[in-house]
């Protein structure tokens, strides 16, 4: 009898030892399936910069309602450690009240490039070189031939007859970004002289002021022909371009078409 009670106690003990542990097992497995927390220590999410940013600062077409339009053309470009201010619009006061809203400080501009010599696109520098008096400044005579300005960053020289004006090239993995400010030696030509300096490379952007205010349909039409036969990926016409350009590439473009006018801001 004396046996039997201690086989009993003997086995309820063992059950309870069994529930016990199975229990406490349970609740380590918990734990580890759960993600270790450091309180001590925020993890923040780092997203990568862009490798180019392009920002609009002046323009006659809007992109951003806070920001004033006039007739002329400037764009802030980064590209990794470089700052470039491309062209510089008609008057400093509209070129300065739009970077200050757009959070561009002119002391970090490392240079100054002037696609040609008119007023809509020269206006704003003397607002600048006062406060940035040491500011390098690339006019199309600084220049004779295509050029590279810095890291990726190249001038295709002077073009034209009449009127002198140079384009910037910026070439880059994902191809050639165009940038003109009138596009007066004819926007094809200044696309096939990017294409003559890198012929291995694909026109990934063509952005700017492509001179066409006043083209007829068709003479609009053989353009974009040309845009296309010569794989220009995307585009971003502005300032004198003209509205009917405007929409004649938004149609054939599509979603490759990038509505520009000041504030707007392009990064790849």
């Amino acid at each position: 009898m004396k046996i039997t009670i201690i086989v009993f106690i003997i086995l309820i003990l063992g059950c309870g030892l069994y529930l016990f542990l199975a229990k406490k097992e349970r609740q380590i497995n918990n734990i580890l399936e759960k993600p270790m927390v450091n309180d001590n220590k925020l993890e923040i999410k780092k997203e990568t910069p862009p490798k180019i940013s392009i920002i609009t600062v002046y323009d006659n077409y809007s992109a951003d309602s806070r920001l004033k339009t006039a007739h002329g053309f400037s764009t802030f470009i980064t590209l990794r450690e470089k700052n470039i201010l491309f062209d510089t619009g008609a008057d400093s006061e509209t070129l300065l009240n739009n970077i200050d809203k757009m959070a561009i400080d002119p002391k970090k501009i490392d240079f100054v490039f002037i696609s040609h010599l008119h007023g809509d696109h020269t206006g704003g520098l003397p607002g600048i070189l006062k406060i940035n008096p040491d500011l390098t400044v690339y006019k199309p005579d600084s220049f004779s031939k295509s050029t590279e300005i810095t890291n990726k960053v190249w001038t295709t020289g002077p073009l034209g007859t009449s009127i002198i004006e140079q384009s910037l090239i910026i070439n880059f993995e994902q191809g050639l970004i165009i940038i003109t400010g009138c596009a007066h030696p004819g926007i094809v030509n200044i696309i096939k002289k990017a294409k003559e300096m890198f012929p291995d490379q694909i026109v990934n952007l063509v952005i700017g002021g492509f001179h066409l205010s006043g083209a007829s349909d068709s003479e609009l039409q053989s353009i974009i022909n040309d845009f296309k036969n010569l794989g220009v990926k995307k585009v971003a016409p502005c300032h004198c371009s003209g509205d009917k350009c405007r929409e004649l590439f938004r149609a054939e473009y599509k979603e490759n078409f990038i509505e520009n006018g000041v504030g707007k801001i392009i990064e790849i």
